[in-house]
C-alpha cells in the first residue's frame, strides 16, 4: 500500500507534456514499456529492499510534501479572508475591531432572504441593546449581517442564528479594512504558488529518478502478496502440502513434468476428468489466431458452458461482414482500416486489448471496403460521380447497386438473417441432443428446421405449378410444425411463429444502415458542392470545412452504429437460438509481469 500511494504521488507531479500533438502521437505512436531484469528475491530480501528504497524515496518527497501541505494550508487561510473581505467590503470596517472583547460580542455572517424575515421576528423577543447592521451580498438571494451585542445576550443570538440558514464568517487571523486585505491576500496567494511550482519542479525530478523504480518494486510486491495468499488454500500436515486445481488438456503433460522434476518424483498425482453434472467448470476458449480478439464479445456476453459449442470461430467470420453490409462505404471502410492499424501498432504495443480492437476494426473496415465497391458506396457519390463522373464505381454489381436496387439489399439481408438464425438452431439443437435433451431439441429448434422446409416446399410450388400444389406438398409440413409447437410448447407455443418472424425481419437493419451511411454521404457531398456554387466569396472556404466535418461525423457515428447493431444481432438474434453461458473463465494461477522480467525472459 505504501509503494502503491508514493508511486501515484510520484506520477501525479511529474511533468507531462501537453497539447494535440502530444496527445496524438501517445495515441499513434506510444513509448513501449521498457521491463527491468530483477532476481528473484524471497519474501524478506524482497520486503528488505522495499524499506530500504521507500525509507531513501520519503527522505527526499516528505519534506517538500510537508512544504506544500502548509502552503496549501495558508492558501485555504487566505482565500477565506478574500472571501470575508469581500462580503464585508461594503461595511469598510476594521477586522481588529470585530473581535470579541471582555463585554461585548460580535458575529458577522450571510442569511438568506426567507431567514432574515424569521430573524426579525425573532429579535422582537431579544433585549434592545443589540446593534444589527445588514446590506445586500453579492448574491442577490443573502444578506450580510453584523451583529454587536453584549456577552450576556451572546447565547440568546447564537440560538436564534442556529434555527435559521446562518452562515457565520471566520474572522480569526484577518486584521486590517476589506480593501486591504483582499489586496495583501491575493498578492500572498500569487508568492504560494510561485513557491509550489518550485516544490513541484523538485519533486519532478525526484518522479523522474525514482517513478520507475517504484512501479518495478510494486509489481514485485503484488506478486510475492499473491504467491503468499495462493498457500491459504493448500492442505498441510506437518511434513506434507496438498492441493487441487484446474488444467487445461493442452497443458497436462507440462504440469505433469513440472510437478515431477520439481518434487524430484517425491510426488502423487491423481489426474481426473471433471463431472459435469457436479462441479463448477471453468471455461477456457483455444481459438485459431485470427478468431482470438473476438473472444472478449464471447466473454462480455457470458463464458460458453463447458459441454456446448464455442461461437467465437462463427463470430469472427461474420461480425466483420455484418459491419461491413451495415456500412457497404469503402472509403469509411479504408478509414476504419487505417484506424484499427493505428491502434494495433500504437496502443496495441503496450495493451492487448486495444491490439485485439485495432485487429477487429482492420477486419471490419475490409469488409466494409470490398461490400463498398460492389454496391456502388465510395464517401456516397464522391468518388464515381465527382472524380470518375460516371454514376456507379466500375466494381459495382448492378443487381446490388444500393442506390438502385435496395429491395435486393433488402432481400440478400433477409437471405443472410435466414442463414445466421439456421446457423444458430443447428448448434442449438447439437447441444440439447448430445446432452440428451431430445425434446427441448425438437421445440426449439428441430420445429422451425420443419416449419421453413414447409414453406420452402410451399413456395417453390406456388412458382412452379401454382397454388394448388403449394397446398398440397407444402401445406401439411407446415401443419405438421405447428402441431409441434402447440404439443411441445403447450397451446400458446403457436405464438412463437410471430416472435421467429420478428427474429428474420431484425435483419433488415443491415439495409437501413447501409442506406442512411450513402444517403448522409451524400447529402454531405450535396452540401459542400452547394456551398461552394451558392455562397459567394466564402463558399470555397466553408465547401472543405463542410465536406471533412461532414464526413468525420458521418464516418464516426456510421461506425459506431454498425459495431452496436453487428453485435446486436449476434447477442440478441444469433445467441437466443442455442446460447447457455453462465460458466467462467478459466484463470491460471500466473505472473503477469508489465514492467519487470526475470533472467531476460
Amino acid at each position: 500500500m505504501k509503494t502503491t500511494g508514493m508511486a501515484d504521488f510520484l506520477e501525479s507531479v511529474s511533468i507531462k507534456d501537453k497539447g494535440i500533438l502530444t496527445l496524438a502521437k501517445s495515441f499513434v505512436n506510444p513509448p513501449r514499456i521498457e521491463k527491468k531484469e530483477v532476481e528473484n528475491l524471497n519474501p524478506d530480501e524482497l520486503l528488505e529492499n522495499a524499506e530500504d528504497t521507500l525509507n531513501r524515496v520519503e527522505t527526499k518527497t516528505k519534506p517538500l510534501e510537508e512544504k506544500i501541505n502548509e502552503l496549501d494550508a495558508k492558501n485555504s487561510r487566505l482565500t477565506n479572508a478574500i472571501k470575508v473581505a469581500q462580503n464585508l467590503i461594503k461595511f469598510n470596517f476594521e477586522f481588529g475591531d470585530l473581535a470579541d472583547s471582555k463585554y461585548v460580542s460580535i458575529v458577522s455572517g450571510k442569511i438568506s432572504l426567507d431567514s432574515y424575515e424569521q430573524f426579525k421576528l425573532g429579535m422582537k423577543n431579544l433585549p434592545e441593546e443589540i446593534l444589527v447592521e445588514y446590506d445586500d451580498s453579492t448574491d442577490k438571494e443573502f444578506k450580510i449581517l453584523v451583529i454587536i451585542t453584549l456577552k450576556a445576550n451572546e447565547d440568546k443570538i447564537s440560538s436564534l442564528l442556529r434555527k435559521l440558514e446562518f452562515e457565520r464568517f471566520d474572522l480569526s487571523g484577518i486584521s486590517g479594512k476589506p480593501e486591504e486585505v483582499i489586496k495583501k491576500s491575493e498578492s500572498r496567494i500569487e508568492e504560494i504558488e510561485k513557491e509550489k511550482e518550485s516544490i513541484s519542479m523538485e519533486l519532478a525530478v525526484i518522479s523522474d529518478e525514482w517513478l520507475k523504480e517504484l512501479l518495478v518494486l510494486k509489481e514485485q510486491l503484488e506478486i510475492a502478496k499473491q504467491r503468499s495468499e495462493i498457500f491459504s488454500s493448500f492442505g498441510e500436515t506437518e511434513k506434507t502440502v496438498m492441493f487441487e486445481g484446474w488444467v487445461t488438456v493442452k497443458n497436462l503433460e507440462k504440469t505433469l513434468d513440472i510437478i515431477e522434476s520439481t518434487t524430484m518424483g517425491y510426488s502423487i498425482v491423481d489426474v481426473s476428468d471433471p463431472d459435469v453434472e457436479k462441479d463448477k467448470i471453468p471455461v477456457q476458449l483455444d481459438n485459431p489466431r485470427f478468431a482470438k480478439p473476438y473472444e472478449m464479445f464471447v466473454n462480455m456476453y457470458s463464458p460458453p458452458d463447458y459441454r456446448e459449442v464455442d461461437p467465437t470461430i462463427l463470430m469472427a467470420i461474420i461480425f466483420p461482414f455484418f459491419f461491413g453490409y451495415c456500412l457497404t462505404d469503402a472509403g469509411y471502410g479504408v478509414i476504419d482500416a487505417i484506424i484499427g492499424l493505428v491502434l494495433f501498432y500504437g496502443l496495441g504495443r503496450n495493451s492487448k486489448l486495444m491490439a485485439n480492437v485495432g485487429l477487429i476494426f482492420v477486419a471490419c473496415g475490409v469488409w466494409a471496403f470490398i461490400l463498398g465497391m460492389a454496391t456502388n458506396g465510395f464517401i456516397g457519390d464522391l468518388f464515381p460521380r465527382w472524380i470518375i463522373g460516371v454514376s456507379y464505381i466500375p466494381t459495382t454489381i448492378q443487381s446490388i447497386n444500393a442506390f438502385v436496387f435496395p429491395q435486393n439489399i433488402l432481400a440478400l439481408a433477409l437471405i443472410v438473417g435466414v442463414i445466421h438464425i439456421n446457423m444458430g438452431l443447428f448448434i442449438g439443437a447439437y447441444n440439447n441432443i448430445t446432452r440428451g435433451e431430445v425434446r427441448e431439441a425438437l421445440g426449439t429448434q428441430i420445429v422451425w428446421f420443419i416449419l421453413e422446409i414447409g414453406v420452402v416446399i410451399a413456395a417453390v410450388a406456388y412458382l412452379t405449378t401454382g397454388i394448388t400444389a403449394a397446398e398440397i406438398f407444402g401445406g401439411p409440413v407446415i401443419i405438421l410444425s405447428l402441431l409441434m409447437l402447440m404439443y411441445l410448447n403447450g397451446p400458446y407455443g403457436v405464438m412463437d411463429v410471430t416472435g421467429f418472424l420478428g427474429t428474420i425481419l431484425s435483419y433488415a437493419r443491415l439495409l437501413a444502415l447501409c442506406l442512411s451511411t450513402g444517403g448522409i454521404a451524400m447529402t454531405v457531398n450535396i452540401l459542400a458542392g452547394l456551398a461552394d456554387s451558392l455562397i459567394p466569396y466564402i463558399g470555397f472556404i466553408l465547401a472543405p470545412i463542410v465536406f471533412v466535418g461532414g464526413h468525420i461525423a458521418n464516418c464516426a457515428f456510421q461506425s459506431l452504429g454498425a459495431f452496436i447493431n453487428s453485435l446486436r444481432l449476434h447477442y440478441v438474434e444469433y445467441f437466443s437460438q442455442f446460447y447457455i453461458g453462465g460458466s467462467h473463465k478459466f484463470r491460471a494461477f500466473r505472473t503477469k509481469r508489465k514492467h519487470t522480467e526475470i533472467g531476460g525472459k
